[in-house]
């Protein structure tokens, strides 16, 4: 890791994301030592912290998540420091700033700056606009050594926009303060060991990769299931709606992966090129839209008790390409069902089974790519069942990123993310021209969102009945 010093700046420290997930995952960074030396962390919020007490807040975080057994969180601890502001504040910019550039005259010396934005969503305006008033998308102060070849990013969570015509005022805005290579748009699904193996298993074993085209691929179902209800969520929910929260960035994320052209080399442009090429052919056919809101769902705290938001949908995409033209990608989102699964699963076209008189039917092999509960890639094939009668049964075989992940440290998403942000690579992050194209293929069916049914489903089912 380089020796430069790194100042990491989270506007939003005191909300849920950091203490639930960003606290845990920079800790792990330092733990293993994949941070720079010299790292100080600035937590830029509302409340009115001290140092102490910001350090008292960052400790009972990681104790939350650890069940209060913490390895030595002092030195962590000791990088943190508060600077409380109001982000609607241009005062507080400006104070910020000062604050920083304080910190690197005293170590003399220019930090690299990484700002993170765990703010809501409707907030990203101000805060580019504060951003781009106070001046901090400038590394530092003049005249400190280190000045030409300090940094600053910025990391974004989705989503990144309401509608197409949104996301394109915030990417104008973003690139009147950063280049498009200081640009980070979170999708930490993106960052999943088994999402990230997708590239490396279809390109590298010519088993699958000769079979991966329409004429044996019958078709893909994407999968974003989830148990929980909206929880404490619901105020934010309400105005989002599940095809926003996950259909926007998630799933058509996913389809780009398993749908994208061998990009050639593992370089982050020439895979996010690919992805945005394919994703520039998605159409969605309009006939195969279903929505729906689970029963009670207008009753949780923060959500409107006349709401038409769902919190499930299914659509079938379709990729107008040579590879793909005619086989449907199946999309699939929903709140309160049956089952955890978030999964891509891909149909190869049945071939009639070699069986006695009488057995003979269609069996198809399926390969699955899970990214929850579990992280793991299987096959679904068949073998004959032993015994006297020729019967086949289904098979499958499987191998899993996460049973051995503290012999391997793999990481979590966010972990993955922020370092990558740090070594500047953007491979699993959004580019530019996918949030846009991404937003093309949505925004057409939410101009007629309204208009399609909204069916109920009970909580603990697999959605509406229709």
């Amino acid at each position: 890791m380089s020796a430069k010093p790194l100042t990491i700046v989270i506007f939003g420290a005191t909300g849920d994301l950091f203490q639930r997930k960003l606290a845990g995952a920079l800790f792990d960074l330092h733990q293993k030592k994949l941070l720079p030396e010299r790292t100080e962390i600035v937590g830029f919020s509302r409340k009115p912290f001290s140092h102490d007490q910001f350090h008292a807040f960052i400790q009972n975080a990681l104790a939350a998540r650890a069940n209060g057994k913490i390895i030595e969180p002092e030195e962590f601890v000791g990088k943190a420091l508060y600077h409380q502001g109001d982000l609607n504040s241009a005062e507080s910019y400006a104070s910020l700033g000062n604050f920083l550039a304080e910190r690197d005259r005293l170590h003399g010396t220019c930090s690299d700056k990484l700002f993170y934005l765990a703010v809501p969503p409707n907030l990203y305006e101000t805060v580019f606009t504060r951003l781009s008033e106070s001046g901090l998308a400038i590394p530092c102060a003049p005249g400190l050594p280190n000045e030409a070849q300090a940094w600053t990013r910025v990391l974004v969570e989705k989503p990144f926009g309401n509608n197409e015509k949104e996301a394109s005022r915030l990417d104008r805005m973003l690139g009147r303060l950063f280049q498009e290579e200081q640009i980070f748009r979170i999708d930490h699904y993106l960052a999943k060991e088994a999402m990230q193996n997708i590239i490396s298993f279809r390109f590298s074993n010519g088993l699958f990769e000769q079979l991966w085209h329409k004429q044996h691929i019958e078709r893909v179902e994407i999968k974003f299931h989830g148990k929980e209800d909206v929880s404490t969520r619901g105020s934010f929910y309400d105005g989002v709606g599940a095809l926003r929260d996950v259909g926007q960035n998630h799933l058509l994320q996913m389809l780009a992966l398993i749908a994208m052209e061998n990009p050639k080399e593992l370089k982050a442009e020439r895979i996010r090129k690919e992805r945005a090429k394919v994703l520039g052919k998605v159409t969605v056919n309009q006939k195969s839209i279903v929505r729906g809101q689970y029963a009670g769902y207008r009753e949780e705290k923060g959500v409107a008790s006349d709401s038409t938001t769902e919190t499930y949908f299914t659509l079938e995409a379709n990729v107008q390409n040579t590879r793909w033209r005619g086989t449907p990608f199946i999309l699939e989102s929903g709140k309160a069902l049956q089952e955890n699964e978030v999964s891509i699963s891909i149909f190869f076209k049945p071939t009639p089974c070699l069986c006695p008189e009488g057995h003979k039917r269609a069996h198809q092999n399926v390969l699955t790519f899970s990214l929850s509960p579990k992280e793991e890639i299987s096959v679904l094939f068949w073998a004959k069942r032993p015994g006297f009668d020729f019967q086949l049964e289904p098979k499958r075989l499987s191998f899993s990123f996460s049973e051995d992940a503290l012999l391997r440290q793999v990481p979590n998403a966010y972990e993955r993310v922020l370092l990558d942000a740090v070594r500047g690579d953007q491979t699993l992050f959004a580019s530019t021209e996918e949030v846009k194209r991404q937003w093309q293929i949505i925004t057409p069916i939410l101009e007629r969102w309204q208009k399609l049914p909204l069916h109920s489903y009970l909580k603990g089912s697999a959605g509406p009945q229709n």
